[in-house]
C-alpha cells in the first residue's frame, strides 16, 4: 500500500521536480549537504547545496558551497532537456558571473553543473578556453576544495609540456608522445596509439604517465588490462622504468601498484588493475583471482544483454582517477563494460597493435600514432614472417568413418572403451569442423608434426642444431593434449621438450616463463593463453593447427613472433643461434594464411548470453533479476539433459543438486520467499522495506554462492559439453603439398633490395676496408672492429648474414653454396657477389679450409713436418682466423686458447718460429 502511494504522488510530481529529487539524491551521495534558504547553515559541513539561492539575476537552482564561500553553480533541468543541455551553459554562466545576495566575502564562481535526473555536465572556468564535459556524478566537496588550492588546473597545465629528450626513443615513441602532448594540450579527452607488437607500446605509456604526473600535475592514473599475467607484465616494466631526467627508477619516483583486492591506496600514483577487478572494486565487492585469469573478451560478448551498471562508489569517487590507459583496447572492453572508463572522470589512452573500426569509434577517430606492422619491419623494430604451407588430405578434406566397433575416448578423463558405432561418422567437407573437436584423427596431426620435423633442419632453419622455440595454437585443450603426446614422440624427447600453455594447464605462468627464459620447453602448445599481448620475444616458429577468421586476432597472434632480438639474448636461450633474429616462419598446417578474415573476431558460439558467461558475470558481481533467472533456466536445462551419474556428480562437487541450485536462484526474486526470509530473520510478521530488502539480499548471497567458486564454474562448464570423442585410427593421413608460399620469393628480393641499398649507403666505409679490389688480401687482414661495425649497421635494418645467404640461395641456386655458419666474415663474400667481382657465393669458411688444407700439405712435403700438437693448435688458429680474418699473438691467451696454455705453450710448441708462422698463416688462409 505504501509503495502504490509512494508511486501515485511520484506520479503527481511535475518532471522538473522529479529530476531535482534525482539530483538531490546525486549531490548527497556524492557528499553535499543539501539545504534550503530558510534552514541555511553553511557551518554543517564541508559542502552545503543551497537550493534557490537569490542571486542578481535570479534565483539558482543550487549554490555550491565550500567551507562556507560559494564555488559552484547547479542548473537543474527535465530530463527532456538532455537534448539541449549545452543551452543551458548559457544560463549556469549567468549565475556565475552574478552577485550572490548577502554574500560579503571575496568570492569566484569556478564550477558549473548542467543536471537532469540522467546527465551531468561539468565545466571549470579556470581552464583555458573551458569546454563542458559529461561526469558520472558531481565532483566530491574535498574534490572541489583541492582544485581550488592548486597553482593550476590540469588541463592547463597540459598546455606546457617541456620538450621531450629523445635519447633512446624511437622515432615511432617520440611521434606517439609528442601527438599524446597536443591532445592533451587541445583537451581531447580520448586518444588511441596504434603501434605494431614490439615497437614499445607500453614504454611510450609509463613516458606519457611520467610526463603527467610530473609536469600535468595529475593525482592517479589507472592502468587497465584484461588479464592478471598482462597486469604483472606491466608492473614489472613500470618498476624497471628510468626517466632520462631523473636516475631514480620510476617506483622511487612514484607509487606503482597492481592491485589485487578491493583496497586502492591513497598513496598511489599508478594502479595497474584488469578491468574485471575494477568493476568490482566499483561495486564494492571482492573478486576470485581465477576471474582474472581469463582475456575479458573471451566470456563478455558485443551480444550480452546483461546489465553491468556501476553505481557511485563513495570510496572511489568519479575524480579518483584522472588518465586511464587501456592496454590491448581493440578488445571488446568498450561494449557492455565501457560505463568502468566512462565512470571515471578522466582522460582515456587506447593502446592496441591492431585496431578496428569499433576502436576508432570508441576513442572518436583521435589517433595520435598509426605505426603498422609493415612500416615497422621495414624499420628493424619488427621482423617479417616466411609462410611454410603443410597440407594433408585429411586437413583438406576430412574422412568417413563407416559403421563399426571402434575405440571412443572420454575428452576430460582420457578414458579409452571401445564401443558399436550407431551410424557411420563423417566429418568430411561441410562437417569438416568435427576433427580435434568430436572425431580425433592421430594420423592428420602426425602427418603435420612429422613434415615440420623433416623440414626443419634443411628447409625451415638450415643451420640450427636446436628446434628453434615453437609456438603451435591448438583448437582446444584436448586437441593440444593430442598435439603434444605426438611431439614428444615424433621427436624422440621428454616432458620438458614441449608444454601446454593454457589457462586450463596446471601453474601456465611459470611454464611460459621457462619458455620465455630457459632452454626447455621448445615447443609450447597453447589454445588463446598466449595468443595475444604476451611476450615471449625468442619464438621463431609459429605453427597453426587452427584456423582464425578474425583479421585482427590473426595479426595479434602473428605478434608472438614478430619481436626483434639481439643476438646474446637469442643465444642464452637457443645457443646454436648465430646472429640477430631476423625473422620468424609460420607453419601453416590448416589454411589459416589463405582463409576469408573478418574485421571483428567472431565467437565461437551462439549470439546469446553462454553459459559460461552468465557465470562469469555472476562471479563479478551481477545479481539482477535477468541475469540470476536465466542462470537458473540455464541450470534446469542442464539437469534434463545430464544421466542420472552426471546429476549425482553434480550434487557432489557443487554442494547441492542442480535442480536445488535453480530454484535458490529462482527464489531470490520471488517476493513470499523474501517476504517469509525476512519474517524469520527478524521475529516480525510485517518487515519494512529495509528488512524485505536486507533478506532479499541474504537469498542472492546464498544463490550465487557456488558461482564464486572458480572449479565449480569449470566443472559445470564442462559437464555440459559432449564428452566423448571418436578416435579414428582407420583413416591414415598423408601430405598432399609442403612447401614456401610465394611470400618467401618475395621476401627475399626485398632482402637483396635492401642489401643493394645498404651497400651503396656504405660505399665509401667498404673501399675504406680494402673488402673489394685487393681480392688477394697480400696485406694485414682489415681491421675486424671495422668490418664489425658495418654489419652493426646491417643489422639494425633487420639484415643478419644468415637471411642474406638464404635469399641469394633461393634466388640463385646455381651460384650460391650452402653452409654459411652466419659468420661476420661471410659479409665479404656477400659484399663481392652483390658488387660484382666475384660469380659464385660460397662460405668464407669454405676457402679458409681449404687454403689451410694446401698449406699444411705444402710444409709437411718439405722440410717442416707438423707434429699432433702443432696441427691441433694451426686448428684453432685455422678456426679463429674463420671468424676473425685474422690472428695476433695476443689473442693466443684469449678463450679457446687459453684452455690450451696460451701463448707461452704456443712458443713452446714452435719455438722462436712462432711469430713467423702466426704472419704466414695471416696471409695464407685468406688469399
Amino acid at each position: 500500500m505504501n509503495l502504490l502511494m509512494m508511486k501515485r504522488g511520484l506520479a503527481k510530481m511535475s518532471p522538473e521536480a522529479k529530476a531535482r529529487e534525482k539530483i538531490d539524491k546525486k549531490l548527497v551521495t556524492s557528499g553535499w549537504i543539501i539545504q534550503d534558504m530558510k534552514r541555511l547553515n553553511l557551518t554543517a559541513g564541508i559542502g552545503v547545496a543551497v537550493r534557490e539561492f537569490p542571486t542578481s539575476t535570479g534565483p539558482v537552482d543550487y549554490a555550491l558551497f565550500v567551507e562556507g564561500t560559494p564555488v559552484g553553480v547547479v542548473e537543474a533541468k527535465k530530463t527532456e532537456a538532455g537534448e539541449n543541455i549545452t543551452v543551458v551553459e548559457g544560463q549556469s554562466a549567468r549565475y556565475a558571473n552574478s552577485t550572490f545576495k548577502w554574500v560579503q566575502q571575496d568570492y569566484q564562481i569556478r564550477f558549473a553543473y548542467e543536471a537532469t535526473d540522467k546527465l551531468v555536465r561539468f565545466t571549470d572556468y579556470k581552464d583555458i578556453k573551458y569546454r563542458s564535459r559529461t561526469v558520472f556524478s558531481f565532483h566530491r566537496p574535498e574534490t572541489l576544495k583541492t582544485l581550488l588550492a592548486a597553482q593550476d588546473t590540469v588541463r592547463n597545465n597540459m598546455k606546457h609540456f617541456p620538450e621531450l629528450d629523445t635519447n633512446g626513443f624511437r622515432k615511432c615513441q617520440i611521434n606517439a608522445i609528442n601527438n599524446l602532448d597536443k591532445s592533451f594540450a587541445d583537451n581531447r579527452p580520448k586518444a588511441l596509439v596504434q603501434m605494431a607488437t614490439g615497437a614499445g607500446k607500453t614504454f611510450t605509456a609509463i613516458t606519457a604517465a611520467y610526463r603527467l604526473l610530473k609536469y600535468a600535475k595529475i593525482n592517479r592514473i589507472l592502468f587497465l588490462v584484461d588479464t592478471k599475467s598482462l597486469g604483472e607484465q606491466a608492473e614489472r616494466e613500470f618498476l624497471a622504468y628510468t626517466p632520462n631526467d631523473d636516475s631514480r627508477n620510476f617506483s622511487q619516483l612514484y607509487g606503482v601498484r597492481r592491485l589485487k583486492n578491493s583496497y586502492i591506496p591513497n598513496d598511489i600514483q599508478i594502479c595497474v588493475s584488469t578491468i574485471q577487478r575494477m568493476y568490482s572494486i566499483l561495486k564494492g565487492e571482492e573478486l576470485d583471482e581465477g576471474a582474472e585469469e581469463v582475456p575479458f573478451d573471451e566470456y563478455v560478448t558485443a551480444e550480452s544483454k546483461v546489465p553491468k551498471e556501476v553505481v557511485y562508489n563513495e570510496k572511489y569517487p568519479p575524480e579518483f582517477f584522472d588518465v586511464i590507459i587501456v592496454d590491448e583496447c581493440h578488445r571488446s572492453i568498450y561494449n557492455v563494460w565501457s560505463q568502468v572508463l566512462t565512470y571515471f572522470d578522466a582522460f582515456i589512452i587506447g593502446l592496441t597493435a591492431t585496431p578496428d573500426k569499433r576502436t576508432f569509434a570508441f576513442f572518436n577517430e583521435n589517433i595520435v600514432s598509426e605505426y603498422p606492422r609493415e612500416q615497422a619491419i621495414v624499420d628493424g623494430v619488427n621482423v617479417g614472417e616466411d609462410i611454410f604451407l603443410i597440407e594433408t588430405d585429411i586437413t583438406k578434406n576430412g574422412a568417413k568413418i563407416m559403421k563399426r566397433l571402434i575405440e571412443y575416448r572420454d575428452r576430460l578423463s582420457r578414458e579409452m572403451r571401445w564401443q558399436q558405432m550407431d551410424e557411420d561418422e563423417d566429418y568430411s567437407g561441410s562437417k569438416k569442423g568435427k576433427l580435434d573437436k568430436e572425431v580425433v584423427n592421430p594420423s592428420q596431426i602426425r602427418a603435420v608434426i612429422h613434415e615440420f620435423k623433416e623440414n626443419l633442419f634443411t628447409n625451415l632453419f638450415p643451420h640450427r642444431k636446436e628446434v628453434p622455440k615453437t609456438l603451435i595454437f591448438a583448437k582446444t585443450d584436448s586437441h593440444a593434449d593430442d598435439i603434444i603426446q605426438i611431439v614428444r614422440e615424433e621427436f624422440g624427447e621428454g616432458n620438458e621438450f614441449c608444454k601446454k600453455i593454457t589457462y586450463q594447464a596446471d601453474n601456465p605462468e611459470s611454464v611460459l616463463s621457462a619458455f620465455r627464459n630457459d632452454y626447455y620447453p621448445r615447443i609450447a602448445v597453447t589454445v588463446d593463453m598466449i595468443a595475444t599481448g604476451t611476450d615471449v620475444k625468442p619464438i621463431e616458429c609459429l605453427i597453426f593447427m587452427r584456423d582464425v577468421r578474425s583479421r585482427n586476432y590473426f595479426e595479434q597472434m602473428k605478434g608472438r613472433g614478430t619481436r626483434t632480438l639481439k643476438a646474446d639474448d637469442l643465444q642464452k636461450v637457443t645457443p646454436s643461434a648465430t646472429g640477430n633474429k631476423d625473422h620468424f616462419v609460420i607453419v601453416d598446417a590448416v589454411g589459416v594464411t589463405s582463409s576469408k578474415k573478418t574485421d571483428t573476431r567472431p565467437l565461437e558460439r551462439k549470439p546469446t548470453v553462454s553459459m559460461k558467461e552468465l557465470m562469469m558475470n555472476v562471479a563479478l558481481g551481477a545479481k539482477d533479476e535477468d541475469t540470476l533467472t536465466s542462470l537458473a533456466n540455464r541450470v534446469i536445462r542442464l539437469n534434463a539433459q545430464m544421466t542420472v551419474s552426471e546429476q549425482k556428480n553434480f550434487a557432489k562437487v557443487v554442494g547441492e543438486s542442480a535442480g536445488i541450485v535453480a530454484e535458490k536462484l529462482l527464489n531470490a526474486f520471488d517476493v513470499d520467499v523474501i517476504h517469509d526470509r525476512a519474517v524469520l530473520t527478524t521475529g516480525k510478521d510485517e518487515p519494512d522495506e529495509k528488512e524485505l530488502e536486507e533478506a532479499k539480499r541474504e537469498l542472492i548471497k546464498e544463490a550465487t554462492e557456488p558461482f564464486h567458486n572458480p572449479d565449480v564454474r569449470e566443472y559445470i562448464e564442462n559437464v555440459r559439453r559432449s564428452h566423448d570423442q571418436i578416435i579414428d585410427d582407420e583413416n591414415i593421413d598423408h601430405v598432399l603439398f609442403s612447401g614456401f608460399d610465394t611470400q618467401k620469393a618475395n621476401n627475399a628480393d626485398n632482402v637483396i633490395k635492401s642489401f643493394h641499398e645498404f651497400i651503396e649507403e656504405n660505399k665509401n666505409d667498404i673501399i675504406a676496408l680494402r673488402i673489394i679490389y685487393n681480392q688477394t688480401y697480400k696485406d694485414r687482414p682489415m681491421a675486424i672492429e671495422g668490418l664489425k661495425a658495418l654489419y652493426e649497421k646491417l643489422q639494425s635494418k633487420g639484415i643478419t648474414v644468415e637471411r642474406l645467404w638464404d635469399s641469394y640461395a633461393m634466388k640463385k641456386p646455381d651460384k650460391v653454396k650452402k653452409g654459411t655458419l652466419g659468420q661476420i666474415t661471410d659479409l665479404i663474400a656477400l659484399i663481392r657477389f652483390e658488387m660484382g667481382y666475384t660469380d659464385n657465393l660460397s662460405p668464407f669458411a669454405d676457402k679458409v679450409n681449404y687454403n689451410f688444407m694446401q698449406w699444411t700439405f705444402r710444409k709437411n712435403t718439405g722440410a717442416v713436418h707438423f707434429t699432433e700438437e702443432q696441427m691441433e693448435w694451426l686448428r684453432l688458429i685455422k678456426d679463429h682466423i674463420i671468424a676473425s680474418l685474422s690472428i695476433l699473438p695476443e689473442d693466443l691467451d684469449l678463450t679457446p686458447f687459453d684452455k690450451h696454455g696460451g701463448l707461452a705453450a704456443f712458443y713452446d710448441a714452435f719455438g722462436d718460429q712462432y711469430e713467423e708462422i702466426l704472419n704466414e698463416m695471416n696471409i695464407e688462409l685468406v688469399a
